[in-house]
This record gives C-alpha cells, structure tokens and sequence, in this order.
C-alpha cells in the first residue's frame, strides 16, 4: 500500500465527529445542540448508575435535537436474554435501534448470559430488532486487565462476527492522550486486516485533575512525559486542559494509506457544551 501523504489540519479531522453522554447529561445536550451540526452521532452510555428509562431519556433527548443517537449495550449487565430483547424494541420504538456500540461493561463477572461483547453480538438479537451497524471498542493503550494478545484476538473476532451478520462494523476507541500511539496502533488494526471504521478517542476539554480521575479509572497510559506532550500541568491540577495539541499531532502524521478511515469520538465526562463549542471553535 502506497502512501500519498497529504497533511491535514484538525478542522478537517473534525468533520463528522461524535460525542458522548449519559442519560443524565439531557439537560447539557440542550445547551450543547445549537453548537452542533445536524445529523452529529451522540453516543448515549449505558452506566450501571443508571436504568433503561434514563438511557431512553437520553436517547430521545438525542433525537429531539435532530442529532443521531448511537446507544451503548454492555453486555456483563445484561440479566437475561429477555431483558436485552426488551430494551432493543425500547430502541426500536424510539427509532434508535441503527447503530449500537457494544461495550463488555464494568462488573468483572456478568450478571447475565453474556460474558463479553461477542457473546451478545452473536446472540444475533441486535439484527432481530433492526441494527444496522454495530462499533466495537479498541485500545490504543492496551488495557491493565487484559493481554494484547487477547485485545487483538477479540477485536478481530468482534468484527468479523458483526460483518457475518450483514452489518455495518465500526470500532471506537478508548481515549488517550498520545497521537503517536493511537497512530501506531491503527496501523497495526490495518496491518491485521480490519479495514473498518476507526472512530478515535479524544477527551473533550475538562479540569486537569477530572482528566487524570478518568484516565486512571480506564487503564490509559498516563507518563509524565506523554502527560507533558498532550499538555497536562502535573503543578496546577486545577487547570482546564483541551485536546489541541493531541488533534493536531493526531492530523499533522495521519495517512489514510497507512491509517484507514478514520474520525473523531470526544468524550465530555459531563462537559458537553465545552466539547461542543471546542470543536466549533476549532472547525472555524
């Protein structure tokens, strides 16, 4: 594969970016929606804090502002088979069951038939009730629980059992704070044939100590030096940090020959219209 490098600049990496909320973020979509393109995919999480009706808020608080809800499913808190059937005709009936992001979820045993992602995918009960496409997760910083190893060996099963089912397969990935990893290792994705969508994790602008909180609690690579290239202040903690420098760095070196398709997913840990206005700001 040959590579016609031509550098890009983080507007142009921004187009059709997607961004994450929870259920109880409704209240911010509303202040967040007239800063968004219409048509912008929203994912809506699926927490153990929360329960089908607040997703189902969220989900049509989504589709209320004419955005497109992408609903999270994590499979290790699916009770039964039924449950899961129930809460895809909830999203069916909203007119939010096309794309899904299936994700193994917090608890470390199930509490249900689905001990991770491609259990459920194969259970075929997302086609039943009208997906269409269905992401996957990735991680560019590996994952303190699991081996690469097994990451690479799931993701590519996960994949390949979403496209069997005749669907749209797509992959978004945990957030990170280094480009040149996130770049390393979609090369690797395409090294190993999985030539689908790679929607890329960013953290949306937020309270330095709130982004370090999160990283922690998700296992991504935090070195004073990688924290010192994406622009974290380890002596003010009470400083507010975006992901300029990482988009930047992120488009400065992609290669769509060497990196595949690949866009935007910002997560806004609470802060959706900051992200919003972000990406506003730096599209302009």
């Amino acid at each position: 594969m040959t590579s016609d490098h031509t550098t890009r600049t983080s507007a142009d990496l921004l187009v059709g970016a997607s961004l994450e909320m929870t259920g109880k973020d409704a209240p911010g979509l509303l202040e967040a929606a007239g800063l968004l393109a219409p048509g912008t995919r929203v994912n809506v999480t699926y927490l153990g804090t929360e329960d089908d009706a607040l997703r189902l808020d969220g989900v049509r608080a989504v589709l209320g502002q004419g955005l497109v809800p992408v609903p999270h499913i994590a499979a290790r808190r699916q009770h039964s088979a039924e449950g899961l059937a129930g809460y895809c005709r909830a999203l069916a009936e909203a007119g939010a069951i096309t794309e899904l992001l299936v994700v193994g979820g917090d608890p470390t045993s199930p509490e249900g038939p689905f001990p991770d992602a491609l259990s459920l995918i194969r259970s075929g009960v997302l086609a039943q009730h009208g997906a269409r496409g269905v992401a996957v997760t990735g991680y560019p910083d590996g994952h303190p629980a699991i081996s690469s190893e097994a990451l690479w060996s799931a993701l590519e099963a996960k994949v390949s059992e979403v496209a069997a089912q005749g669907l749209d397969a797509s992959v978004i990935t945990q957030f990170g704070f280094d480009a040149t990893t996130v770049l390393a290792w979609l090369e690797q994705v395409r090294a190993r044939g999985i030539e689908v969508p790679v929607r890329v994790g960013v953290p949306g602008p937020a309270g330095v100590k709130r982004l370090l909180g999160y990283a922690r609690r998700f296992g991504v690579g935090t070195s004073t030096s990688i924290l010192r290239k994406y622009g974290l202040s380890m002596a003010n903690l009470v400083s507010t940090a975006g992901p300029d420098r990482f988009v930047a760095d992120l488009a400065d070196q992609y290669d769509p020959a060497r990196h595949g398709d690949v866009a935007l997913h910002f997560y806004t840990f609470g802060g959706l219209r900051a992200t919003a206005q972000w990406i506003q700001e730096t599209r302009r």
